[in-house]
C-alpha cells in the first residue's frame, strides 16, 4: 500500500442539463482508485451555484453538497453543463470562481463546461479542449480564446476535456500522478478501458456519411479535409484544394469519393452545414451572422443549403431544439 498523505479533493460544479455521463465517468475511476488503493487518495464534492437539486440531462437529480459560495478545500474544480448553461447570478459567481483561482484551486471544464468556465474569465490566455461538436459555436462566442482538438488539454493550472471518455483519461493522469502507475492500470483494467489517452491525442471526428473517422482517412484526403476545415468562413474550391496539396483535382475526386463515399465539394458543403447547425442551436447569432461565419454572403442561399442537408430550415430547428431544451432540460447533444 502506497503511504497515506492528504486526499485530492474534486469539486465538480454542475449545471442544469449537465451530462450525466462526464460526472460517472470522471467520479468512478477515482472511487476505485481509492479502493485500489486502500486509502482515500481522492475525495469529491458535488456543487451547484446556490445548493440546489440539479437535473440531469438524462433526468436523473442530484443533490449536490455544497453551493458555490461554500466550496472550499478545493485542489479542482470542474464544470460539467450544457454549452448555453449561464449563472444565475454571473457577477457574483465569476466572482467566486476567480477566487478558488487566485487560492490556487486548478479549474477545468469538461465537454459543454468549458463555455461557462470560458465565460467567467478564467481561460483569457489559456488553450482549451472543445468537443468538436462545439467547435463553431465556441469560436463565434470566443474568437480570441485558442482551441484545440485535443481530447485532454492541461495549460498550466486549466485542464479542459472534449467529453466523458477523455474525462476518465483526465482522472487516469491524476490517479498516476498520486498513485503511480501500477494502480492507473489497475483501474483502467476494471472498467476494460483499453487506451489511456493523455494530451496531443486529436479527437475522432466522423467523416460525413461513412463509417471511417477522421485519422483513418488516406493521406491526400486527409490534407483536403484539413483545408476544408480551415477554410470554413472563406470558401475555397476544390482545385485549389488540390493544388495546394501537390495532386490533379480529378485525382483528389477520385481518392475522395473512394474514402469517403462523396466528392469533395459535397463534404465541403455538409462541413460548413454542420458549422451552421453548431451555430443555430448552441448560439444566438441572426441567420446573416451565421451565414456569414460558414462563408455566405447572404443568408438565403445557407438557408436552402441548410433545409436540403437537416430536412428542416435553420429557423425552425432552433425553435424545435430550444423547446426540447426548455420541456427536457436538454444538452444537445449530451456528450
Amino acid at each position: 500500500m502506497i503511504g497515506a498523505e492528504k486526499s485530492t479533493v474534486l469539486g465538480f460544479l454542475i449545471f442544469p442539463g449537465f451530462p450525466m455521463a462526464c460526472l460517472t465517468s470522471a467520479i468512478e475511476p477515482l472511487r476505485a482508485a481509492n479502493e485500489i488503493a486502500g486509502e482515500t487518495a481522492f475525495g469529491w464534492k458535488l456543487i451547484s451555484e446556490q445548493g440546489e437539486r440539479v437535473r440531469s440531462s438524462a433526468q436523473v437529480g442530484f443533490d449536490p453538497d455544497l453551493s458555490l459560495d461554500q466550496a472550499d478545500g478545493l485542489d479542482y474544480l470542474f464544470l460539467l453543463s450544457s454549452p448555453q448553461s449561464t449563472f444565475e447570478n454571473p457577477k457574483a459567481s465569476d466572482g467566486l470562481m476567480r477566487r478558488l483561482a487566485r487560492h490556487g484551486v486548478r479549474m477545468g471544464g469538461i465537454s459543454g463546461g468549458v463555455f461557462p468556465l470560458a465565460r467567467s474569465g478564467l481561460m483569457a490566455g489559456h488553450a482549451c479542449s472543445v468537443h468538436w461538436c462545439y467547435e463553431a459555436a465556441f469560436a463565434a462566442e470566443f474568437p480570441d480564446h485558442l482551441m484545440t482538438d485535443d481530447v485532454i488539454k492541461i495549460d498550466r493550472n486549466r485542464y479542459t476535456v472534449s467529453g466523458a471518455t477523455a474525462a476518465f483519461d483526465l482522472m487516469l493522469h491524476l490517479i498516476e500522478e498520486k498513485l503511480g502507475d501500477d494502480v492507473t492500470t489497475e483501474v483502467a483494467c476494471w472498467f476494460q478501458h483499453p487506451l489511456v489517452r493523455g494530451q496531443g491525442v486529436r479527437q475522432k471526428i466522423p467523416t460525413v456519411h461513412n463509417r471511417s473517422t477522421s485519422d483513418m482517412l488516406p493521406p491526400v484526403v486527409a490534407q483536403a479535409v484539413d483545408i476544408f476545415a480551415d477554410h470554413i468562413d472563406e470558401p475555397i474550391g476544390v482545385y485549389d484544394v488540390a493544388k495546394a496539396i501537390g495532386v490533379s483535382a480529378r485525382q483528389l475526386e477520385r481518392s475522395f469519393k473512394s474514402a469517403t463515399g462523396q466528392s469533395p465539394s459535397h463534404y465541403y458543403r455538409s462541413l460548413r452545414m454542420n458549422a451552421a447547425r453548431q451555430l443555430v442551436l448552441y448560439s444566438k447569432d441572426t441567420m446573416t451572422e451565421i451565414a456569414n461565419a460558414v462563408g455566405y454572403a447572404t443568408a438565403a442561399p445557407m438557408v436552402r443549403h441548410y433545409t436540403q442537408s437537416f430536412g428542416l430550415s435553420p429557423e425552425d430547428d432552433r425553435k424545435t431544439i430550444n423547446m426540447f431544451r426548455v420541456e427536457n432540460n436538454r444538452s444537445i447533444p449530451s456528450t
